[in-house]
């Protein structure tokens, strides 16, 4: 834990009294009676204390557009099984409508150099085509809860076909284009789709990526489909028949925009898990829920409003690409990015934001550090001054990430680290405009979640690893995993070990200042003679030194019995694993973290795995080195090097396999 003055960050006086946060503090005393004296602690306390007063006063704060009020905000409190709202008819997208306005764009369409290059998309053409789109899918016979799908890369015309599926009622879900139709099918072929949303392809590492023929094969594999809607992202012509509309038809003419009103737990959207391990679980999230959730996120934590310029570079199949949405929600420009964050150069995602004028700008831990590795100097190299918070998720951010954003990115750049998931669809743990970060440490729970850490006993700790905890409801967890008819999947996945509290899978640790160490995956925890250590820790260690690309840490249980802890590092080029680099990485280790995490052995390994949103196969990897077969741990359509499953499991040791 880091004293108050090695702070990376601190909020002026200025930036408090402007923070939306500090707005609605202040219409809570005013209009609640609800005095925190603007301490953000005190806030969290109270919001997850009084859990109905809290959300019904963000409900009211932004003045949630409903055709009918709810009654009580929430009428049962187990989990699983929270009623919240009940009564309430609303709609997602009437709250967008809201935001409708002429002096700046709703969307920025950028796609990489070589590319269709950069497009605006103003509020009425946003809205105009949401409703054209609407009446086409209603055209198609799309009802109230049949389901719309997307194989999509990360461009304007996803963000309009979401929106239309949502005004009629209809249930979105979408994959990237990066997957293929196999790894499509296997997630949306769960949901019987009647509509597909899809493009010619993508581009990314300045190539043209052709997606037709993939397209032609999911189809295939869909039987309930009844039309396909194709937009022309590289202009490649693709053969119409009855049941494939173009793009430019479905958008086309002027219609109203009346958005359905639907229950507050109408189901909104399914996302899907990684699926690294087993079938994919459709996660079934609400119209209400996520509404409240994502605004008060988008404008408490973030603080977005109707002047910022809103971007987090992410791919449609991962829940960030929701969160991004969320900007609308509040009136921010929203960027959609398709292409790669260092193409052509390392610095492409700040020239980007640069040219943009972003204000809140979201990326990945790991393009931090690379950006880090790179020599990349983002301040210096461009106009970043509309630049007021960084965000990082994704996985652990390491103290050097910190430290690197404050010195080059800027010193009056907040830098915003999260820690949430896609069962959520937000965050537990973030920043916010009136606490200070920390190096390595998240700034606060977030308002709302009732975080806590529990020992194995259930019993709540400080200043010491825990589970990851959510002791009381949150309006976005799920409504169910898809076809999951008894709940079963549902409540297996968070609810066996403490029962009526949510447990995420995480070890953190929270420290006396209320701030969050995430330390890793819980269930892929270290434990030599007895002592739980996160993995994250020793990967954080070892990928500050400059030989080291990235680091895997295992630990795995043998069959005679023994522990056998093995650390792989990818290496730069150049670089040897000889006895020099050796006694560095375990220097860097015991200084860093603790004697107690050296590893058995150092391994050289081509690459480290992972899963197509950038989290390391840690699970997978553990089980292949214990004897198990690839078939059974991991689906390489899943997997972002499937070629290097092989490889590890030609470092089992002698007798298992």
């Amino acid at each position: 834990m880091h004293d108050d003055f090695q702070a990376v960050w601190k909020p002026t006086p200025r930036t408090i009294e402007q923070a939306r946060i500090t707005q609605f503090t202040t219409w809570l005393s005013r209009e609640r009676g609800v005095d925190v004296g603007g301490d953000y602690h005190r806030l969290w306390a109270w919001s997850v204390e009084n859990t109905e007063t809290f959300w019904a006063a963000v409900w009211d704060y932004f003045d949630v557009e409903h055709a009918q009020a709810p009654t009580p905000v929430l009428t049962n409190t187990r989990m699983p099984g929270a009623q919240w709202f009940p009564g309430a008819q609303l709609n997602y997208v009437n709250q967008i409508l809201r935001h409708a306005r002429a002096d700046r764009p709703a969307l920025i369409d950028h796609s990489e150099p070589g590319g269709i290059g950069v497009r605006e998309c103003s509020w009425a053409e946003l809205l105009r085509q949401v409703a054209a789109v609407a009446a086409t899918l209603r055209g198609m016979g799309v009802q109230p809860g049949d389901r719309v799908v997307g194989y999509l890369p990360h461009v304007a015309e996803t963000v309009i076909a979401f929106l239309a599926t949502a005004s009629i009622g209809a249930i979105w879900s979408v994959c990237g284009q990066d997957y293929a139709a196999a790894a499509v099918a296997a997630r949306l072929g769960q949901l019987d789709p009647v509509v597909l949303v899809t493009a010619d392809g993508y581009r990314y590492g300045g190539k043209d990526h052709d997606r037709r023929a993939e397209v032609d094969v999911l189809r295939g594999s869909l039987p309930t489909l009844r039309h396909t809607i194709v937009i022309p992202r590289l202009g490649l012509a693709h053969s119409l028949s009855e049941q494939v509309a173009s793009w430019a038809t479905a958008s086309a003419g002027n219609h109203p925009l009346k958005p359905t009103p639907v229950p507050f737990d109408q189901p909104l959207w399914v996302l899907f898990s990684s699926g690294t391990t087993g079938r994919p679980k459709g996660i079934v999230h609400g119209h209400g829920g996520v509404l409240l959730e994502h605004l008060k996120s988008a404008a408490l934590h973030l603080d977005l409003g109707p002047e910022d310029t809103y971007f987090w570079y992410t791919s449609p199949s991962w829940m960030m690409w929701n969160f991004q949405v969320a900007g609308l929600l509040v009136g921010s420009t929203i960027v959609c990015y398709d292409g790669n964050p260092t193409y052509p150069g390392p610095d492409a995602l700040w020239e980007l934001a640069a040219r943009h004028r972003v204000t809140v700008l979201g990326t990945s831990p790991a393009h931090v550090q690379a950006c880090q590795k790179a020599g990349v100097h983002p301040a210096a190299e461009h106009d970043l001054t509309r630049l007021r918070l960084l965000g990082a998720t994704g996985s652990t951010v390491p103290a050097t990430a910190y430290q690197w954003a404050h010195q080059q990115v800027g010193s009056d750049v907040q830098f915003a680290s999260t820690t949430g998931g896609t069962d959520v669809v937000t965050g537990f743990a973030g920043g916010a405009r009136t606490v200070p970060v920390w190096p390595a440490e998240i700034s606060a729970p977030c308002l709302g979640v009732a975080l806590d850490a529990w020992d194995e006993k259930g019993r709540s700790v400080r200043d010491e690893v825990g589970e990851l905890v959510v002791t009381r409801p949150m309006p976005s967890m799920p409504l169910s995993f898809w076809g999951d008819a008894d709940g079963s999947r549902y409540h297996g996945a968070y609810f066996d070990v403490y029962p009526g509290v949510w447990r995420h899978g995480d070890w953190i640790t929270i420290t006396s200042r209320g701030t969050i160490i995430v330390h890793g995956r819980s269930d892929s925890t270290l434990n030599r003679n007895g002592v739980r250590m996160g993995s994250a820790d020793i990967h954080h260690a070892v990928e500050q030194l400059p030989e080291i690309i990235e680091a895997l840490v295992i630990g795995a249980e043998q069959p005679d019995g023994t522990y056998w802890m093995p650390l792989f590092v990818e290496l730069a080029d150049g670089a040897q694993l000889d006895q020099e680099l050796t006694a560095r990485i375990r220097a860097a280790i015991r200084d860093n973290v603790s004697p107690r995490h050296l590893p058995d052995e150092i391994i050289h390994a081509p690459g480290v795995p992972h899963t197509r949103t950038g989290k390391k196969l840690e699970i997978p990897i553990k089980r292949l080195l214990q004897g198990a077969a690839i078939d059974a741990v991991a689906d390489p359509a899943t997997i972002d090097r499937p070629e290097l499953l092989d490889w590890y499991i030609g470092r089992r040791r002698p007798g298992v396999g």
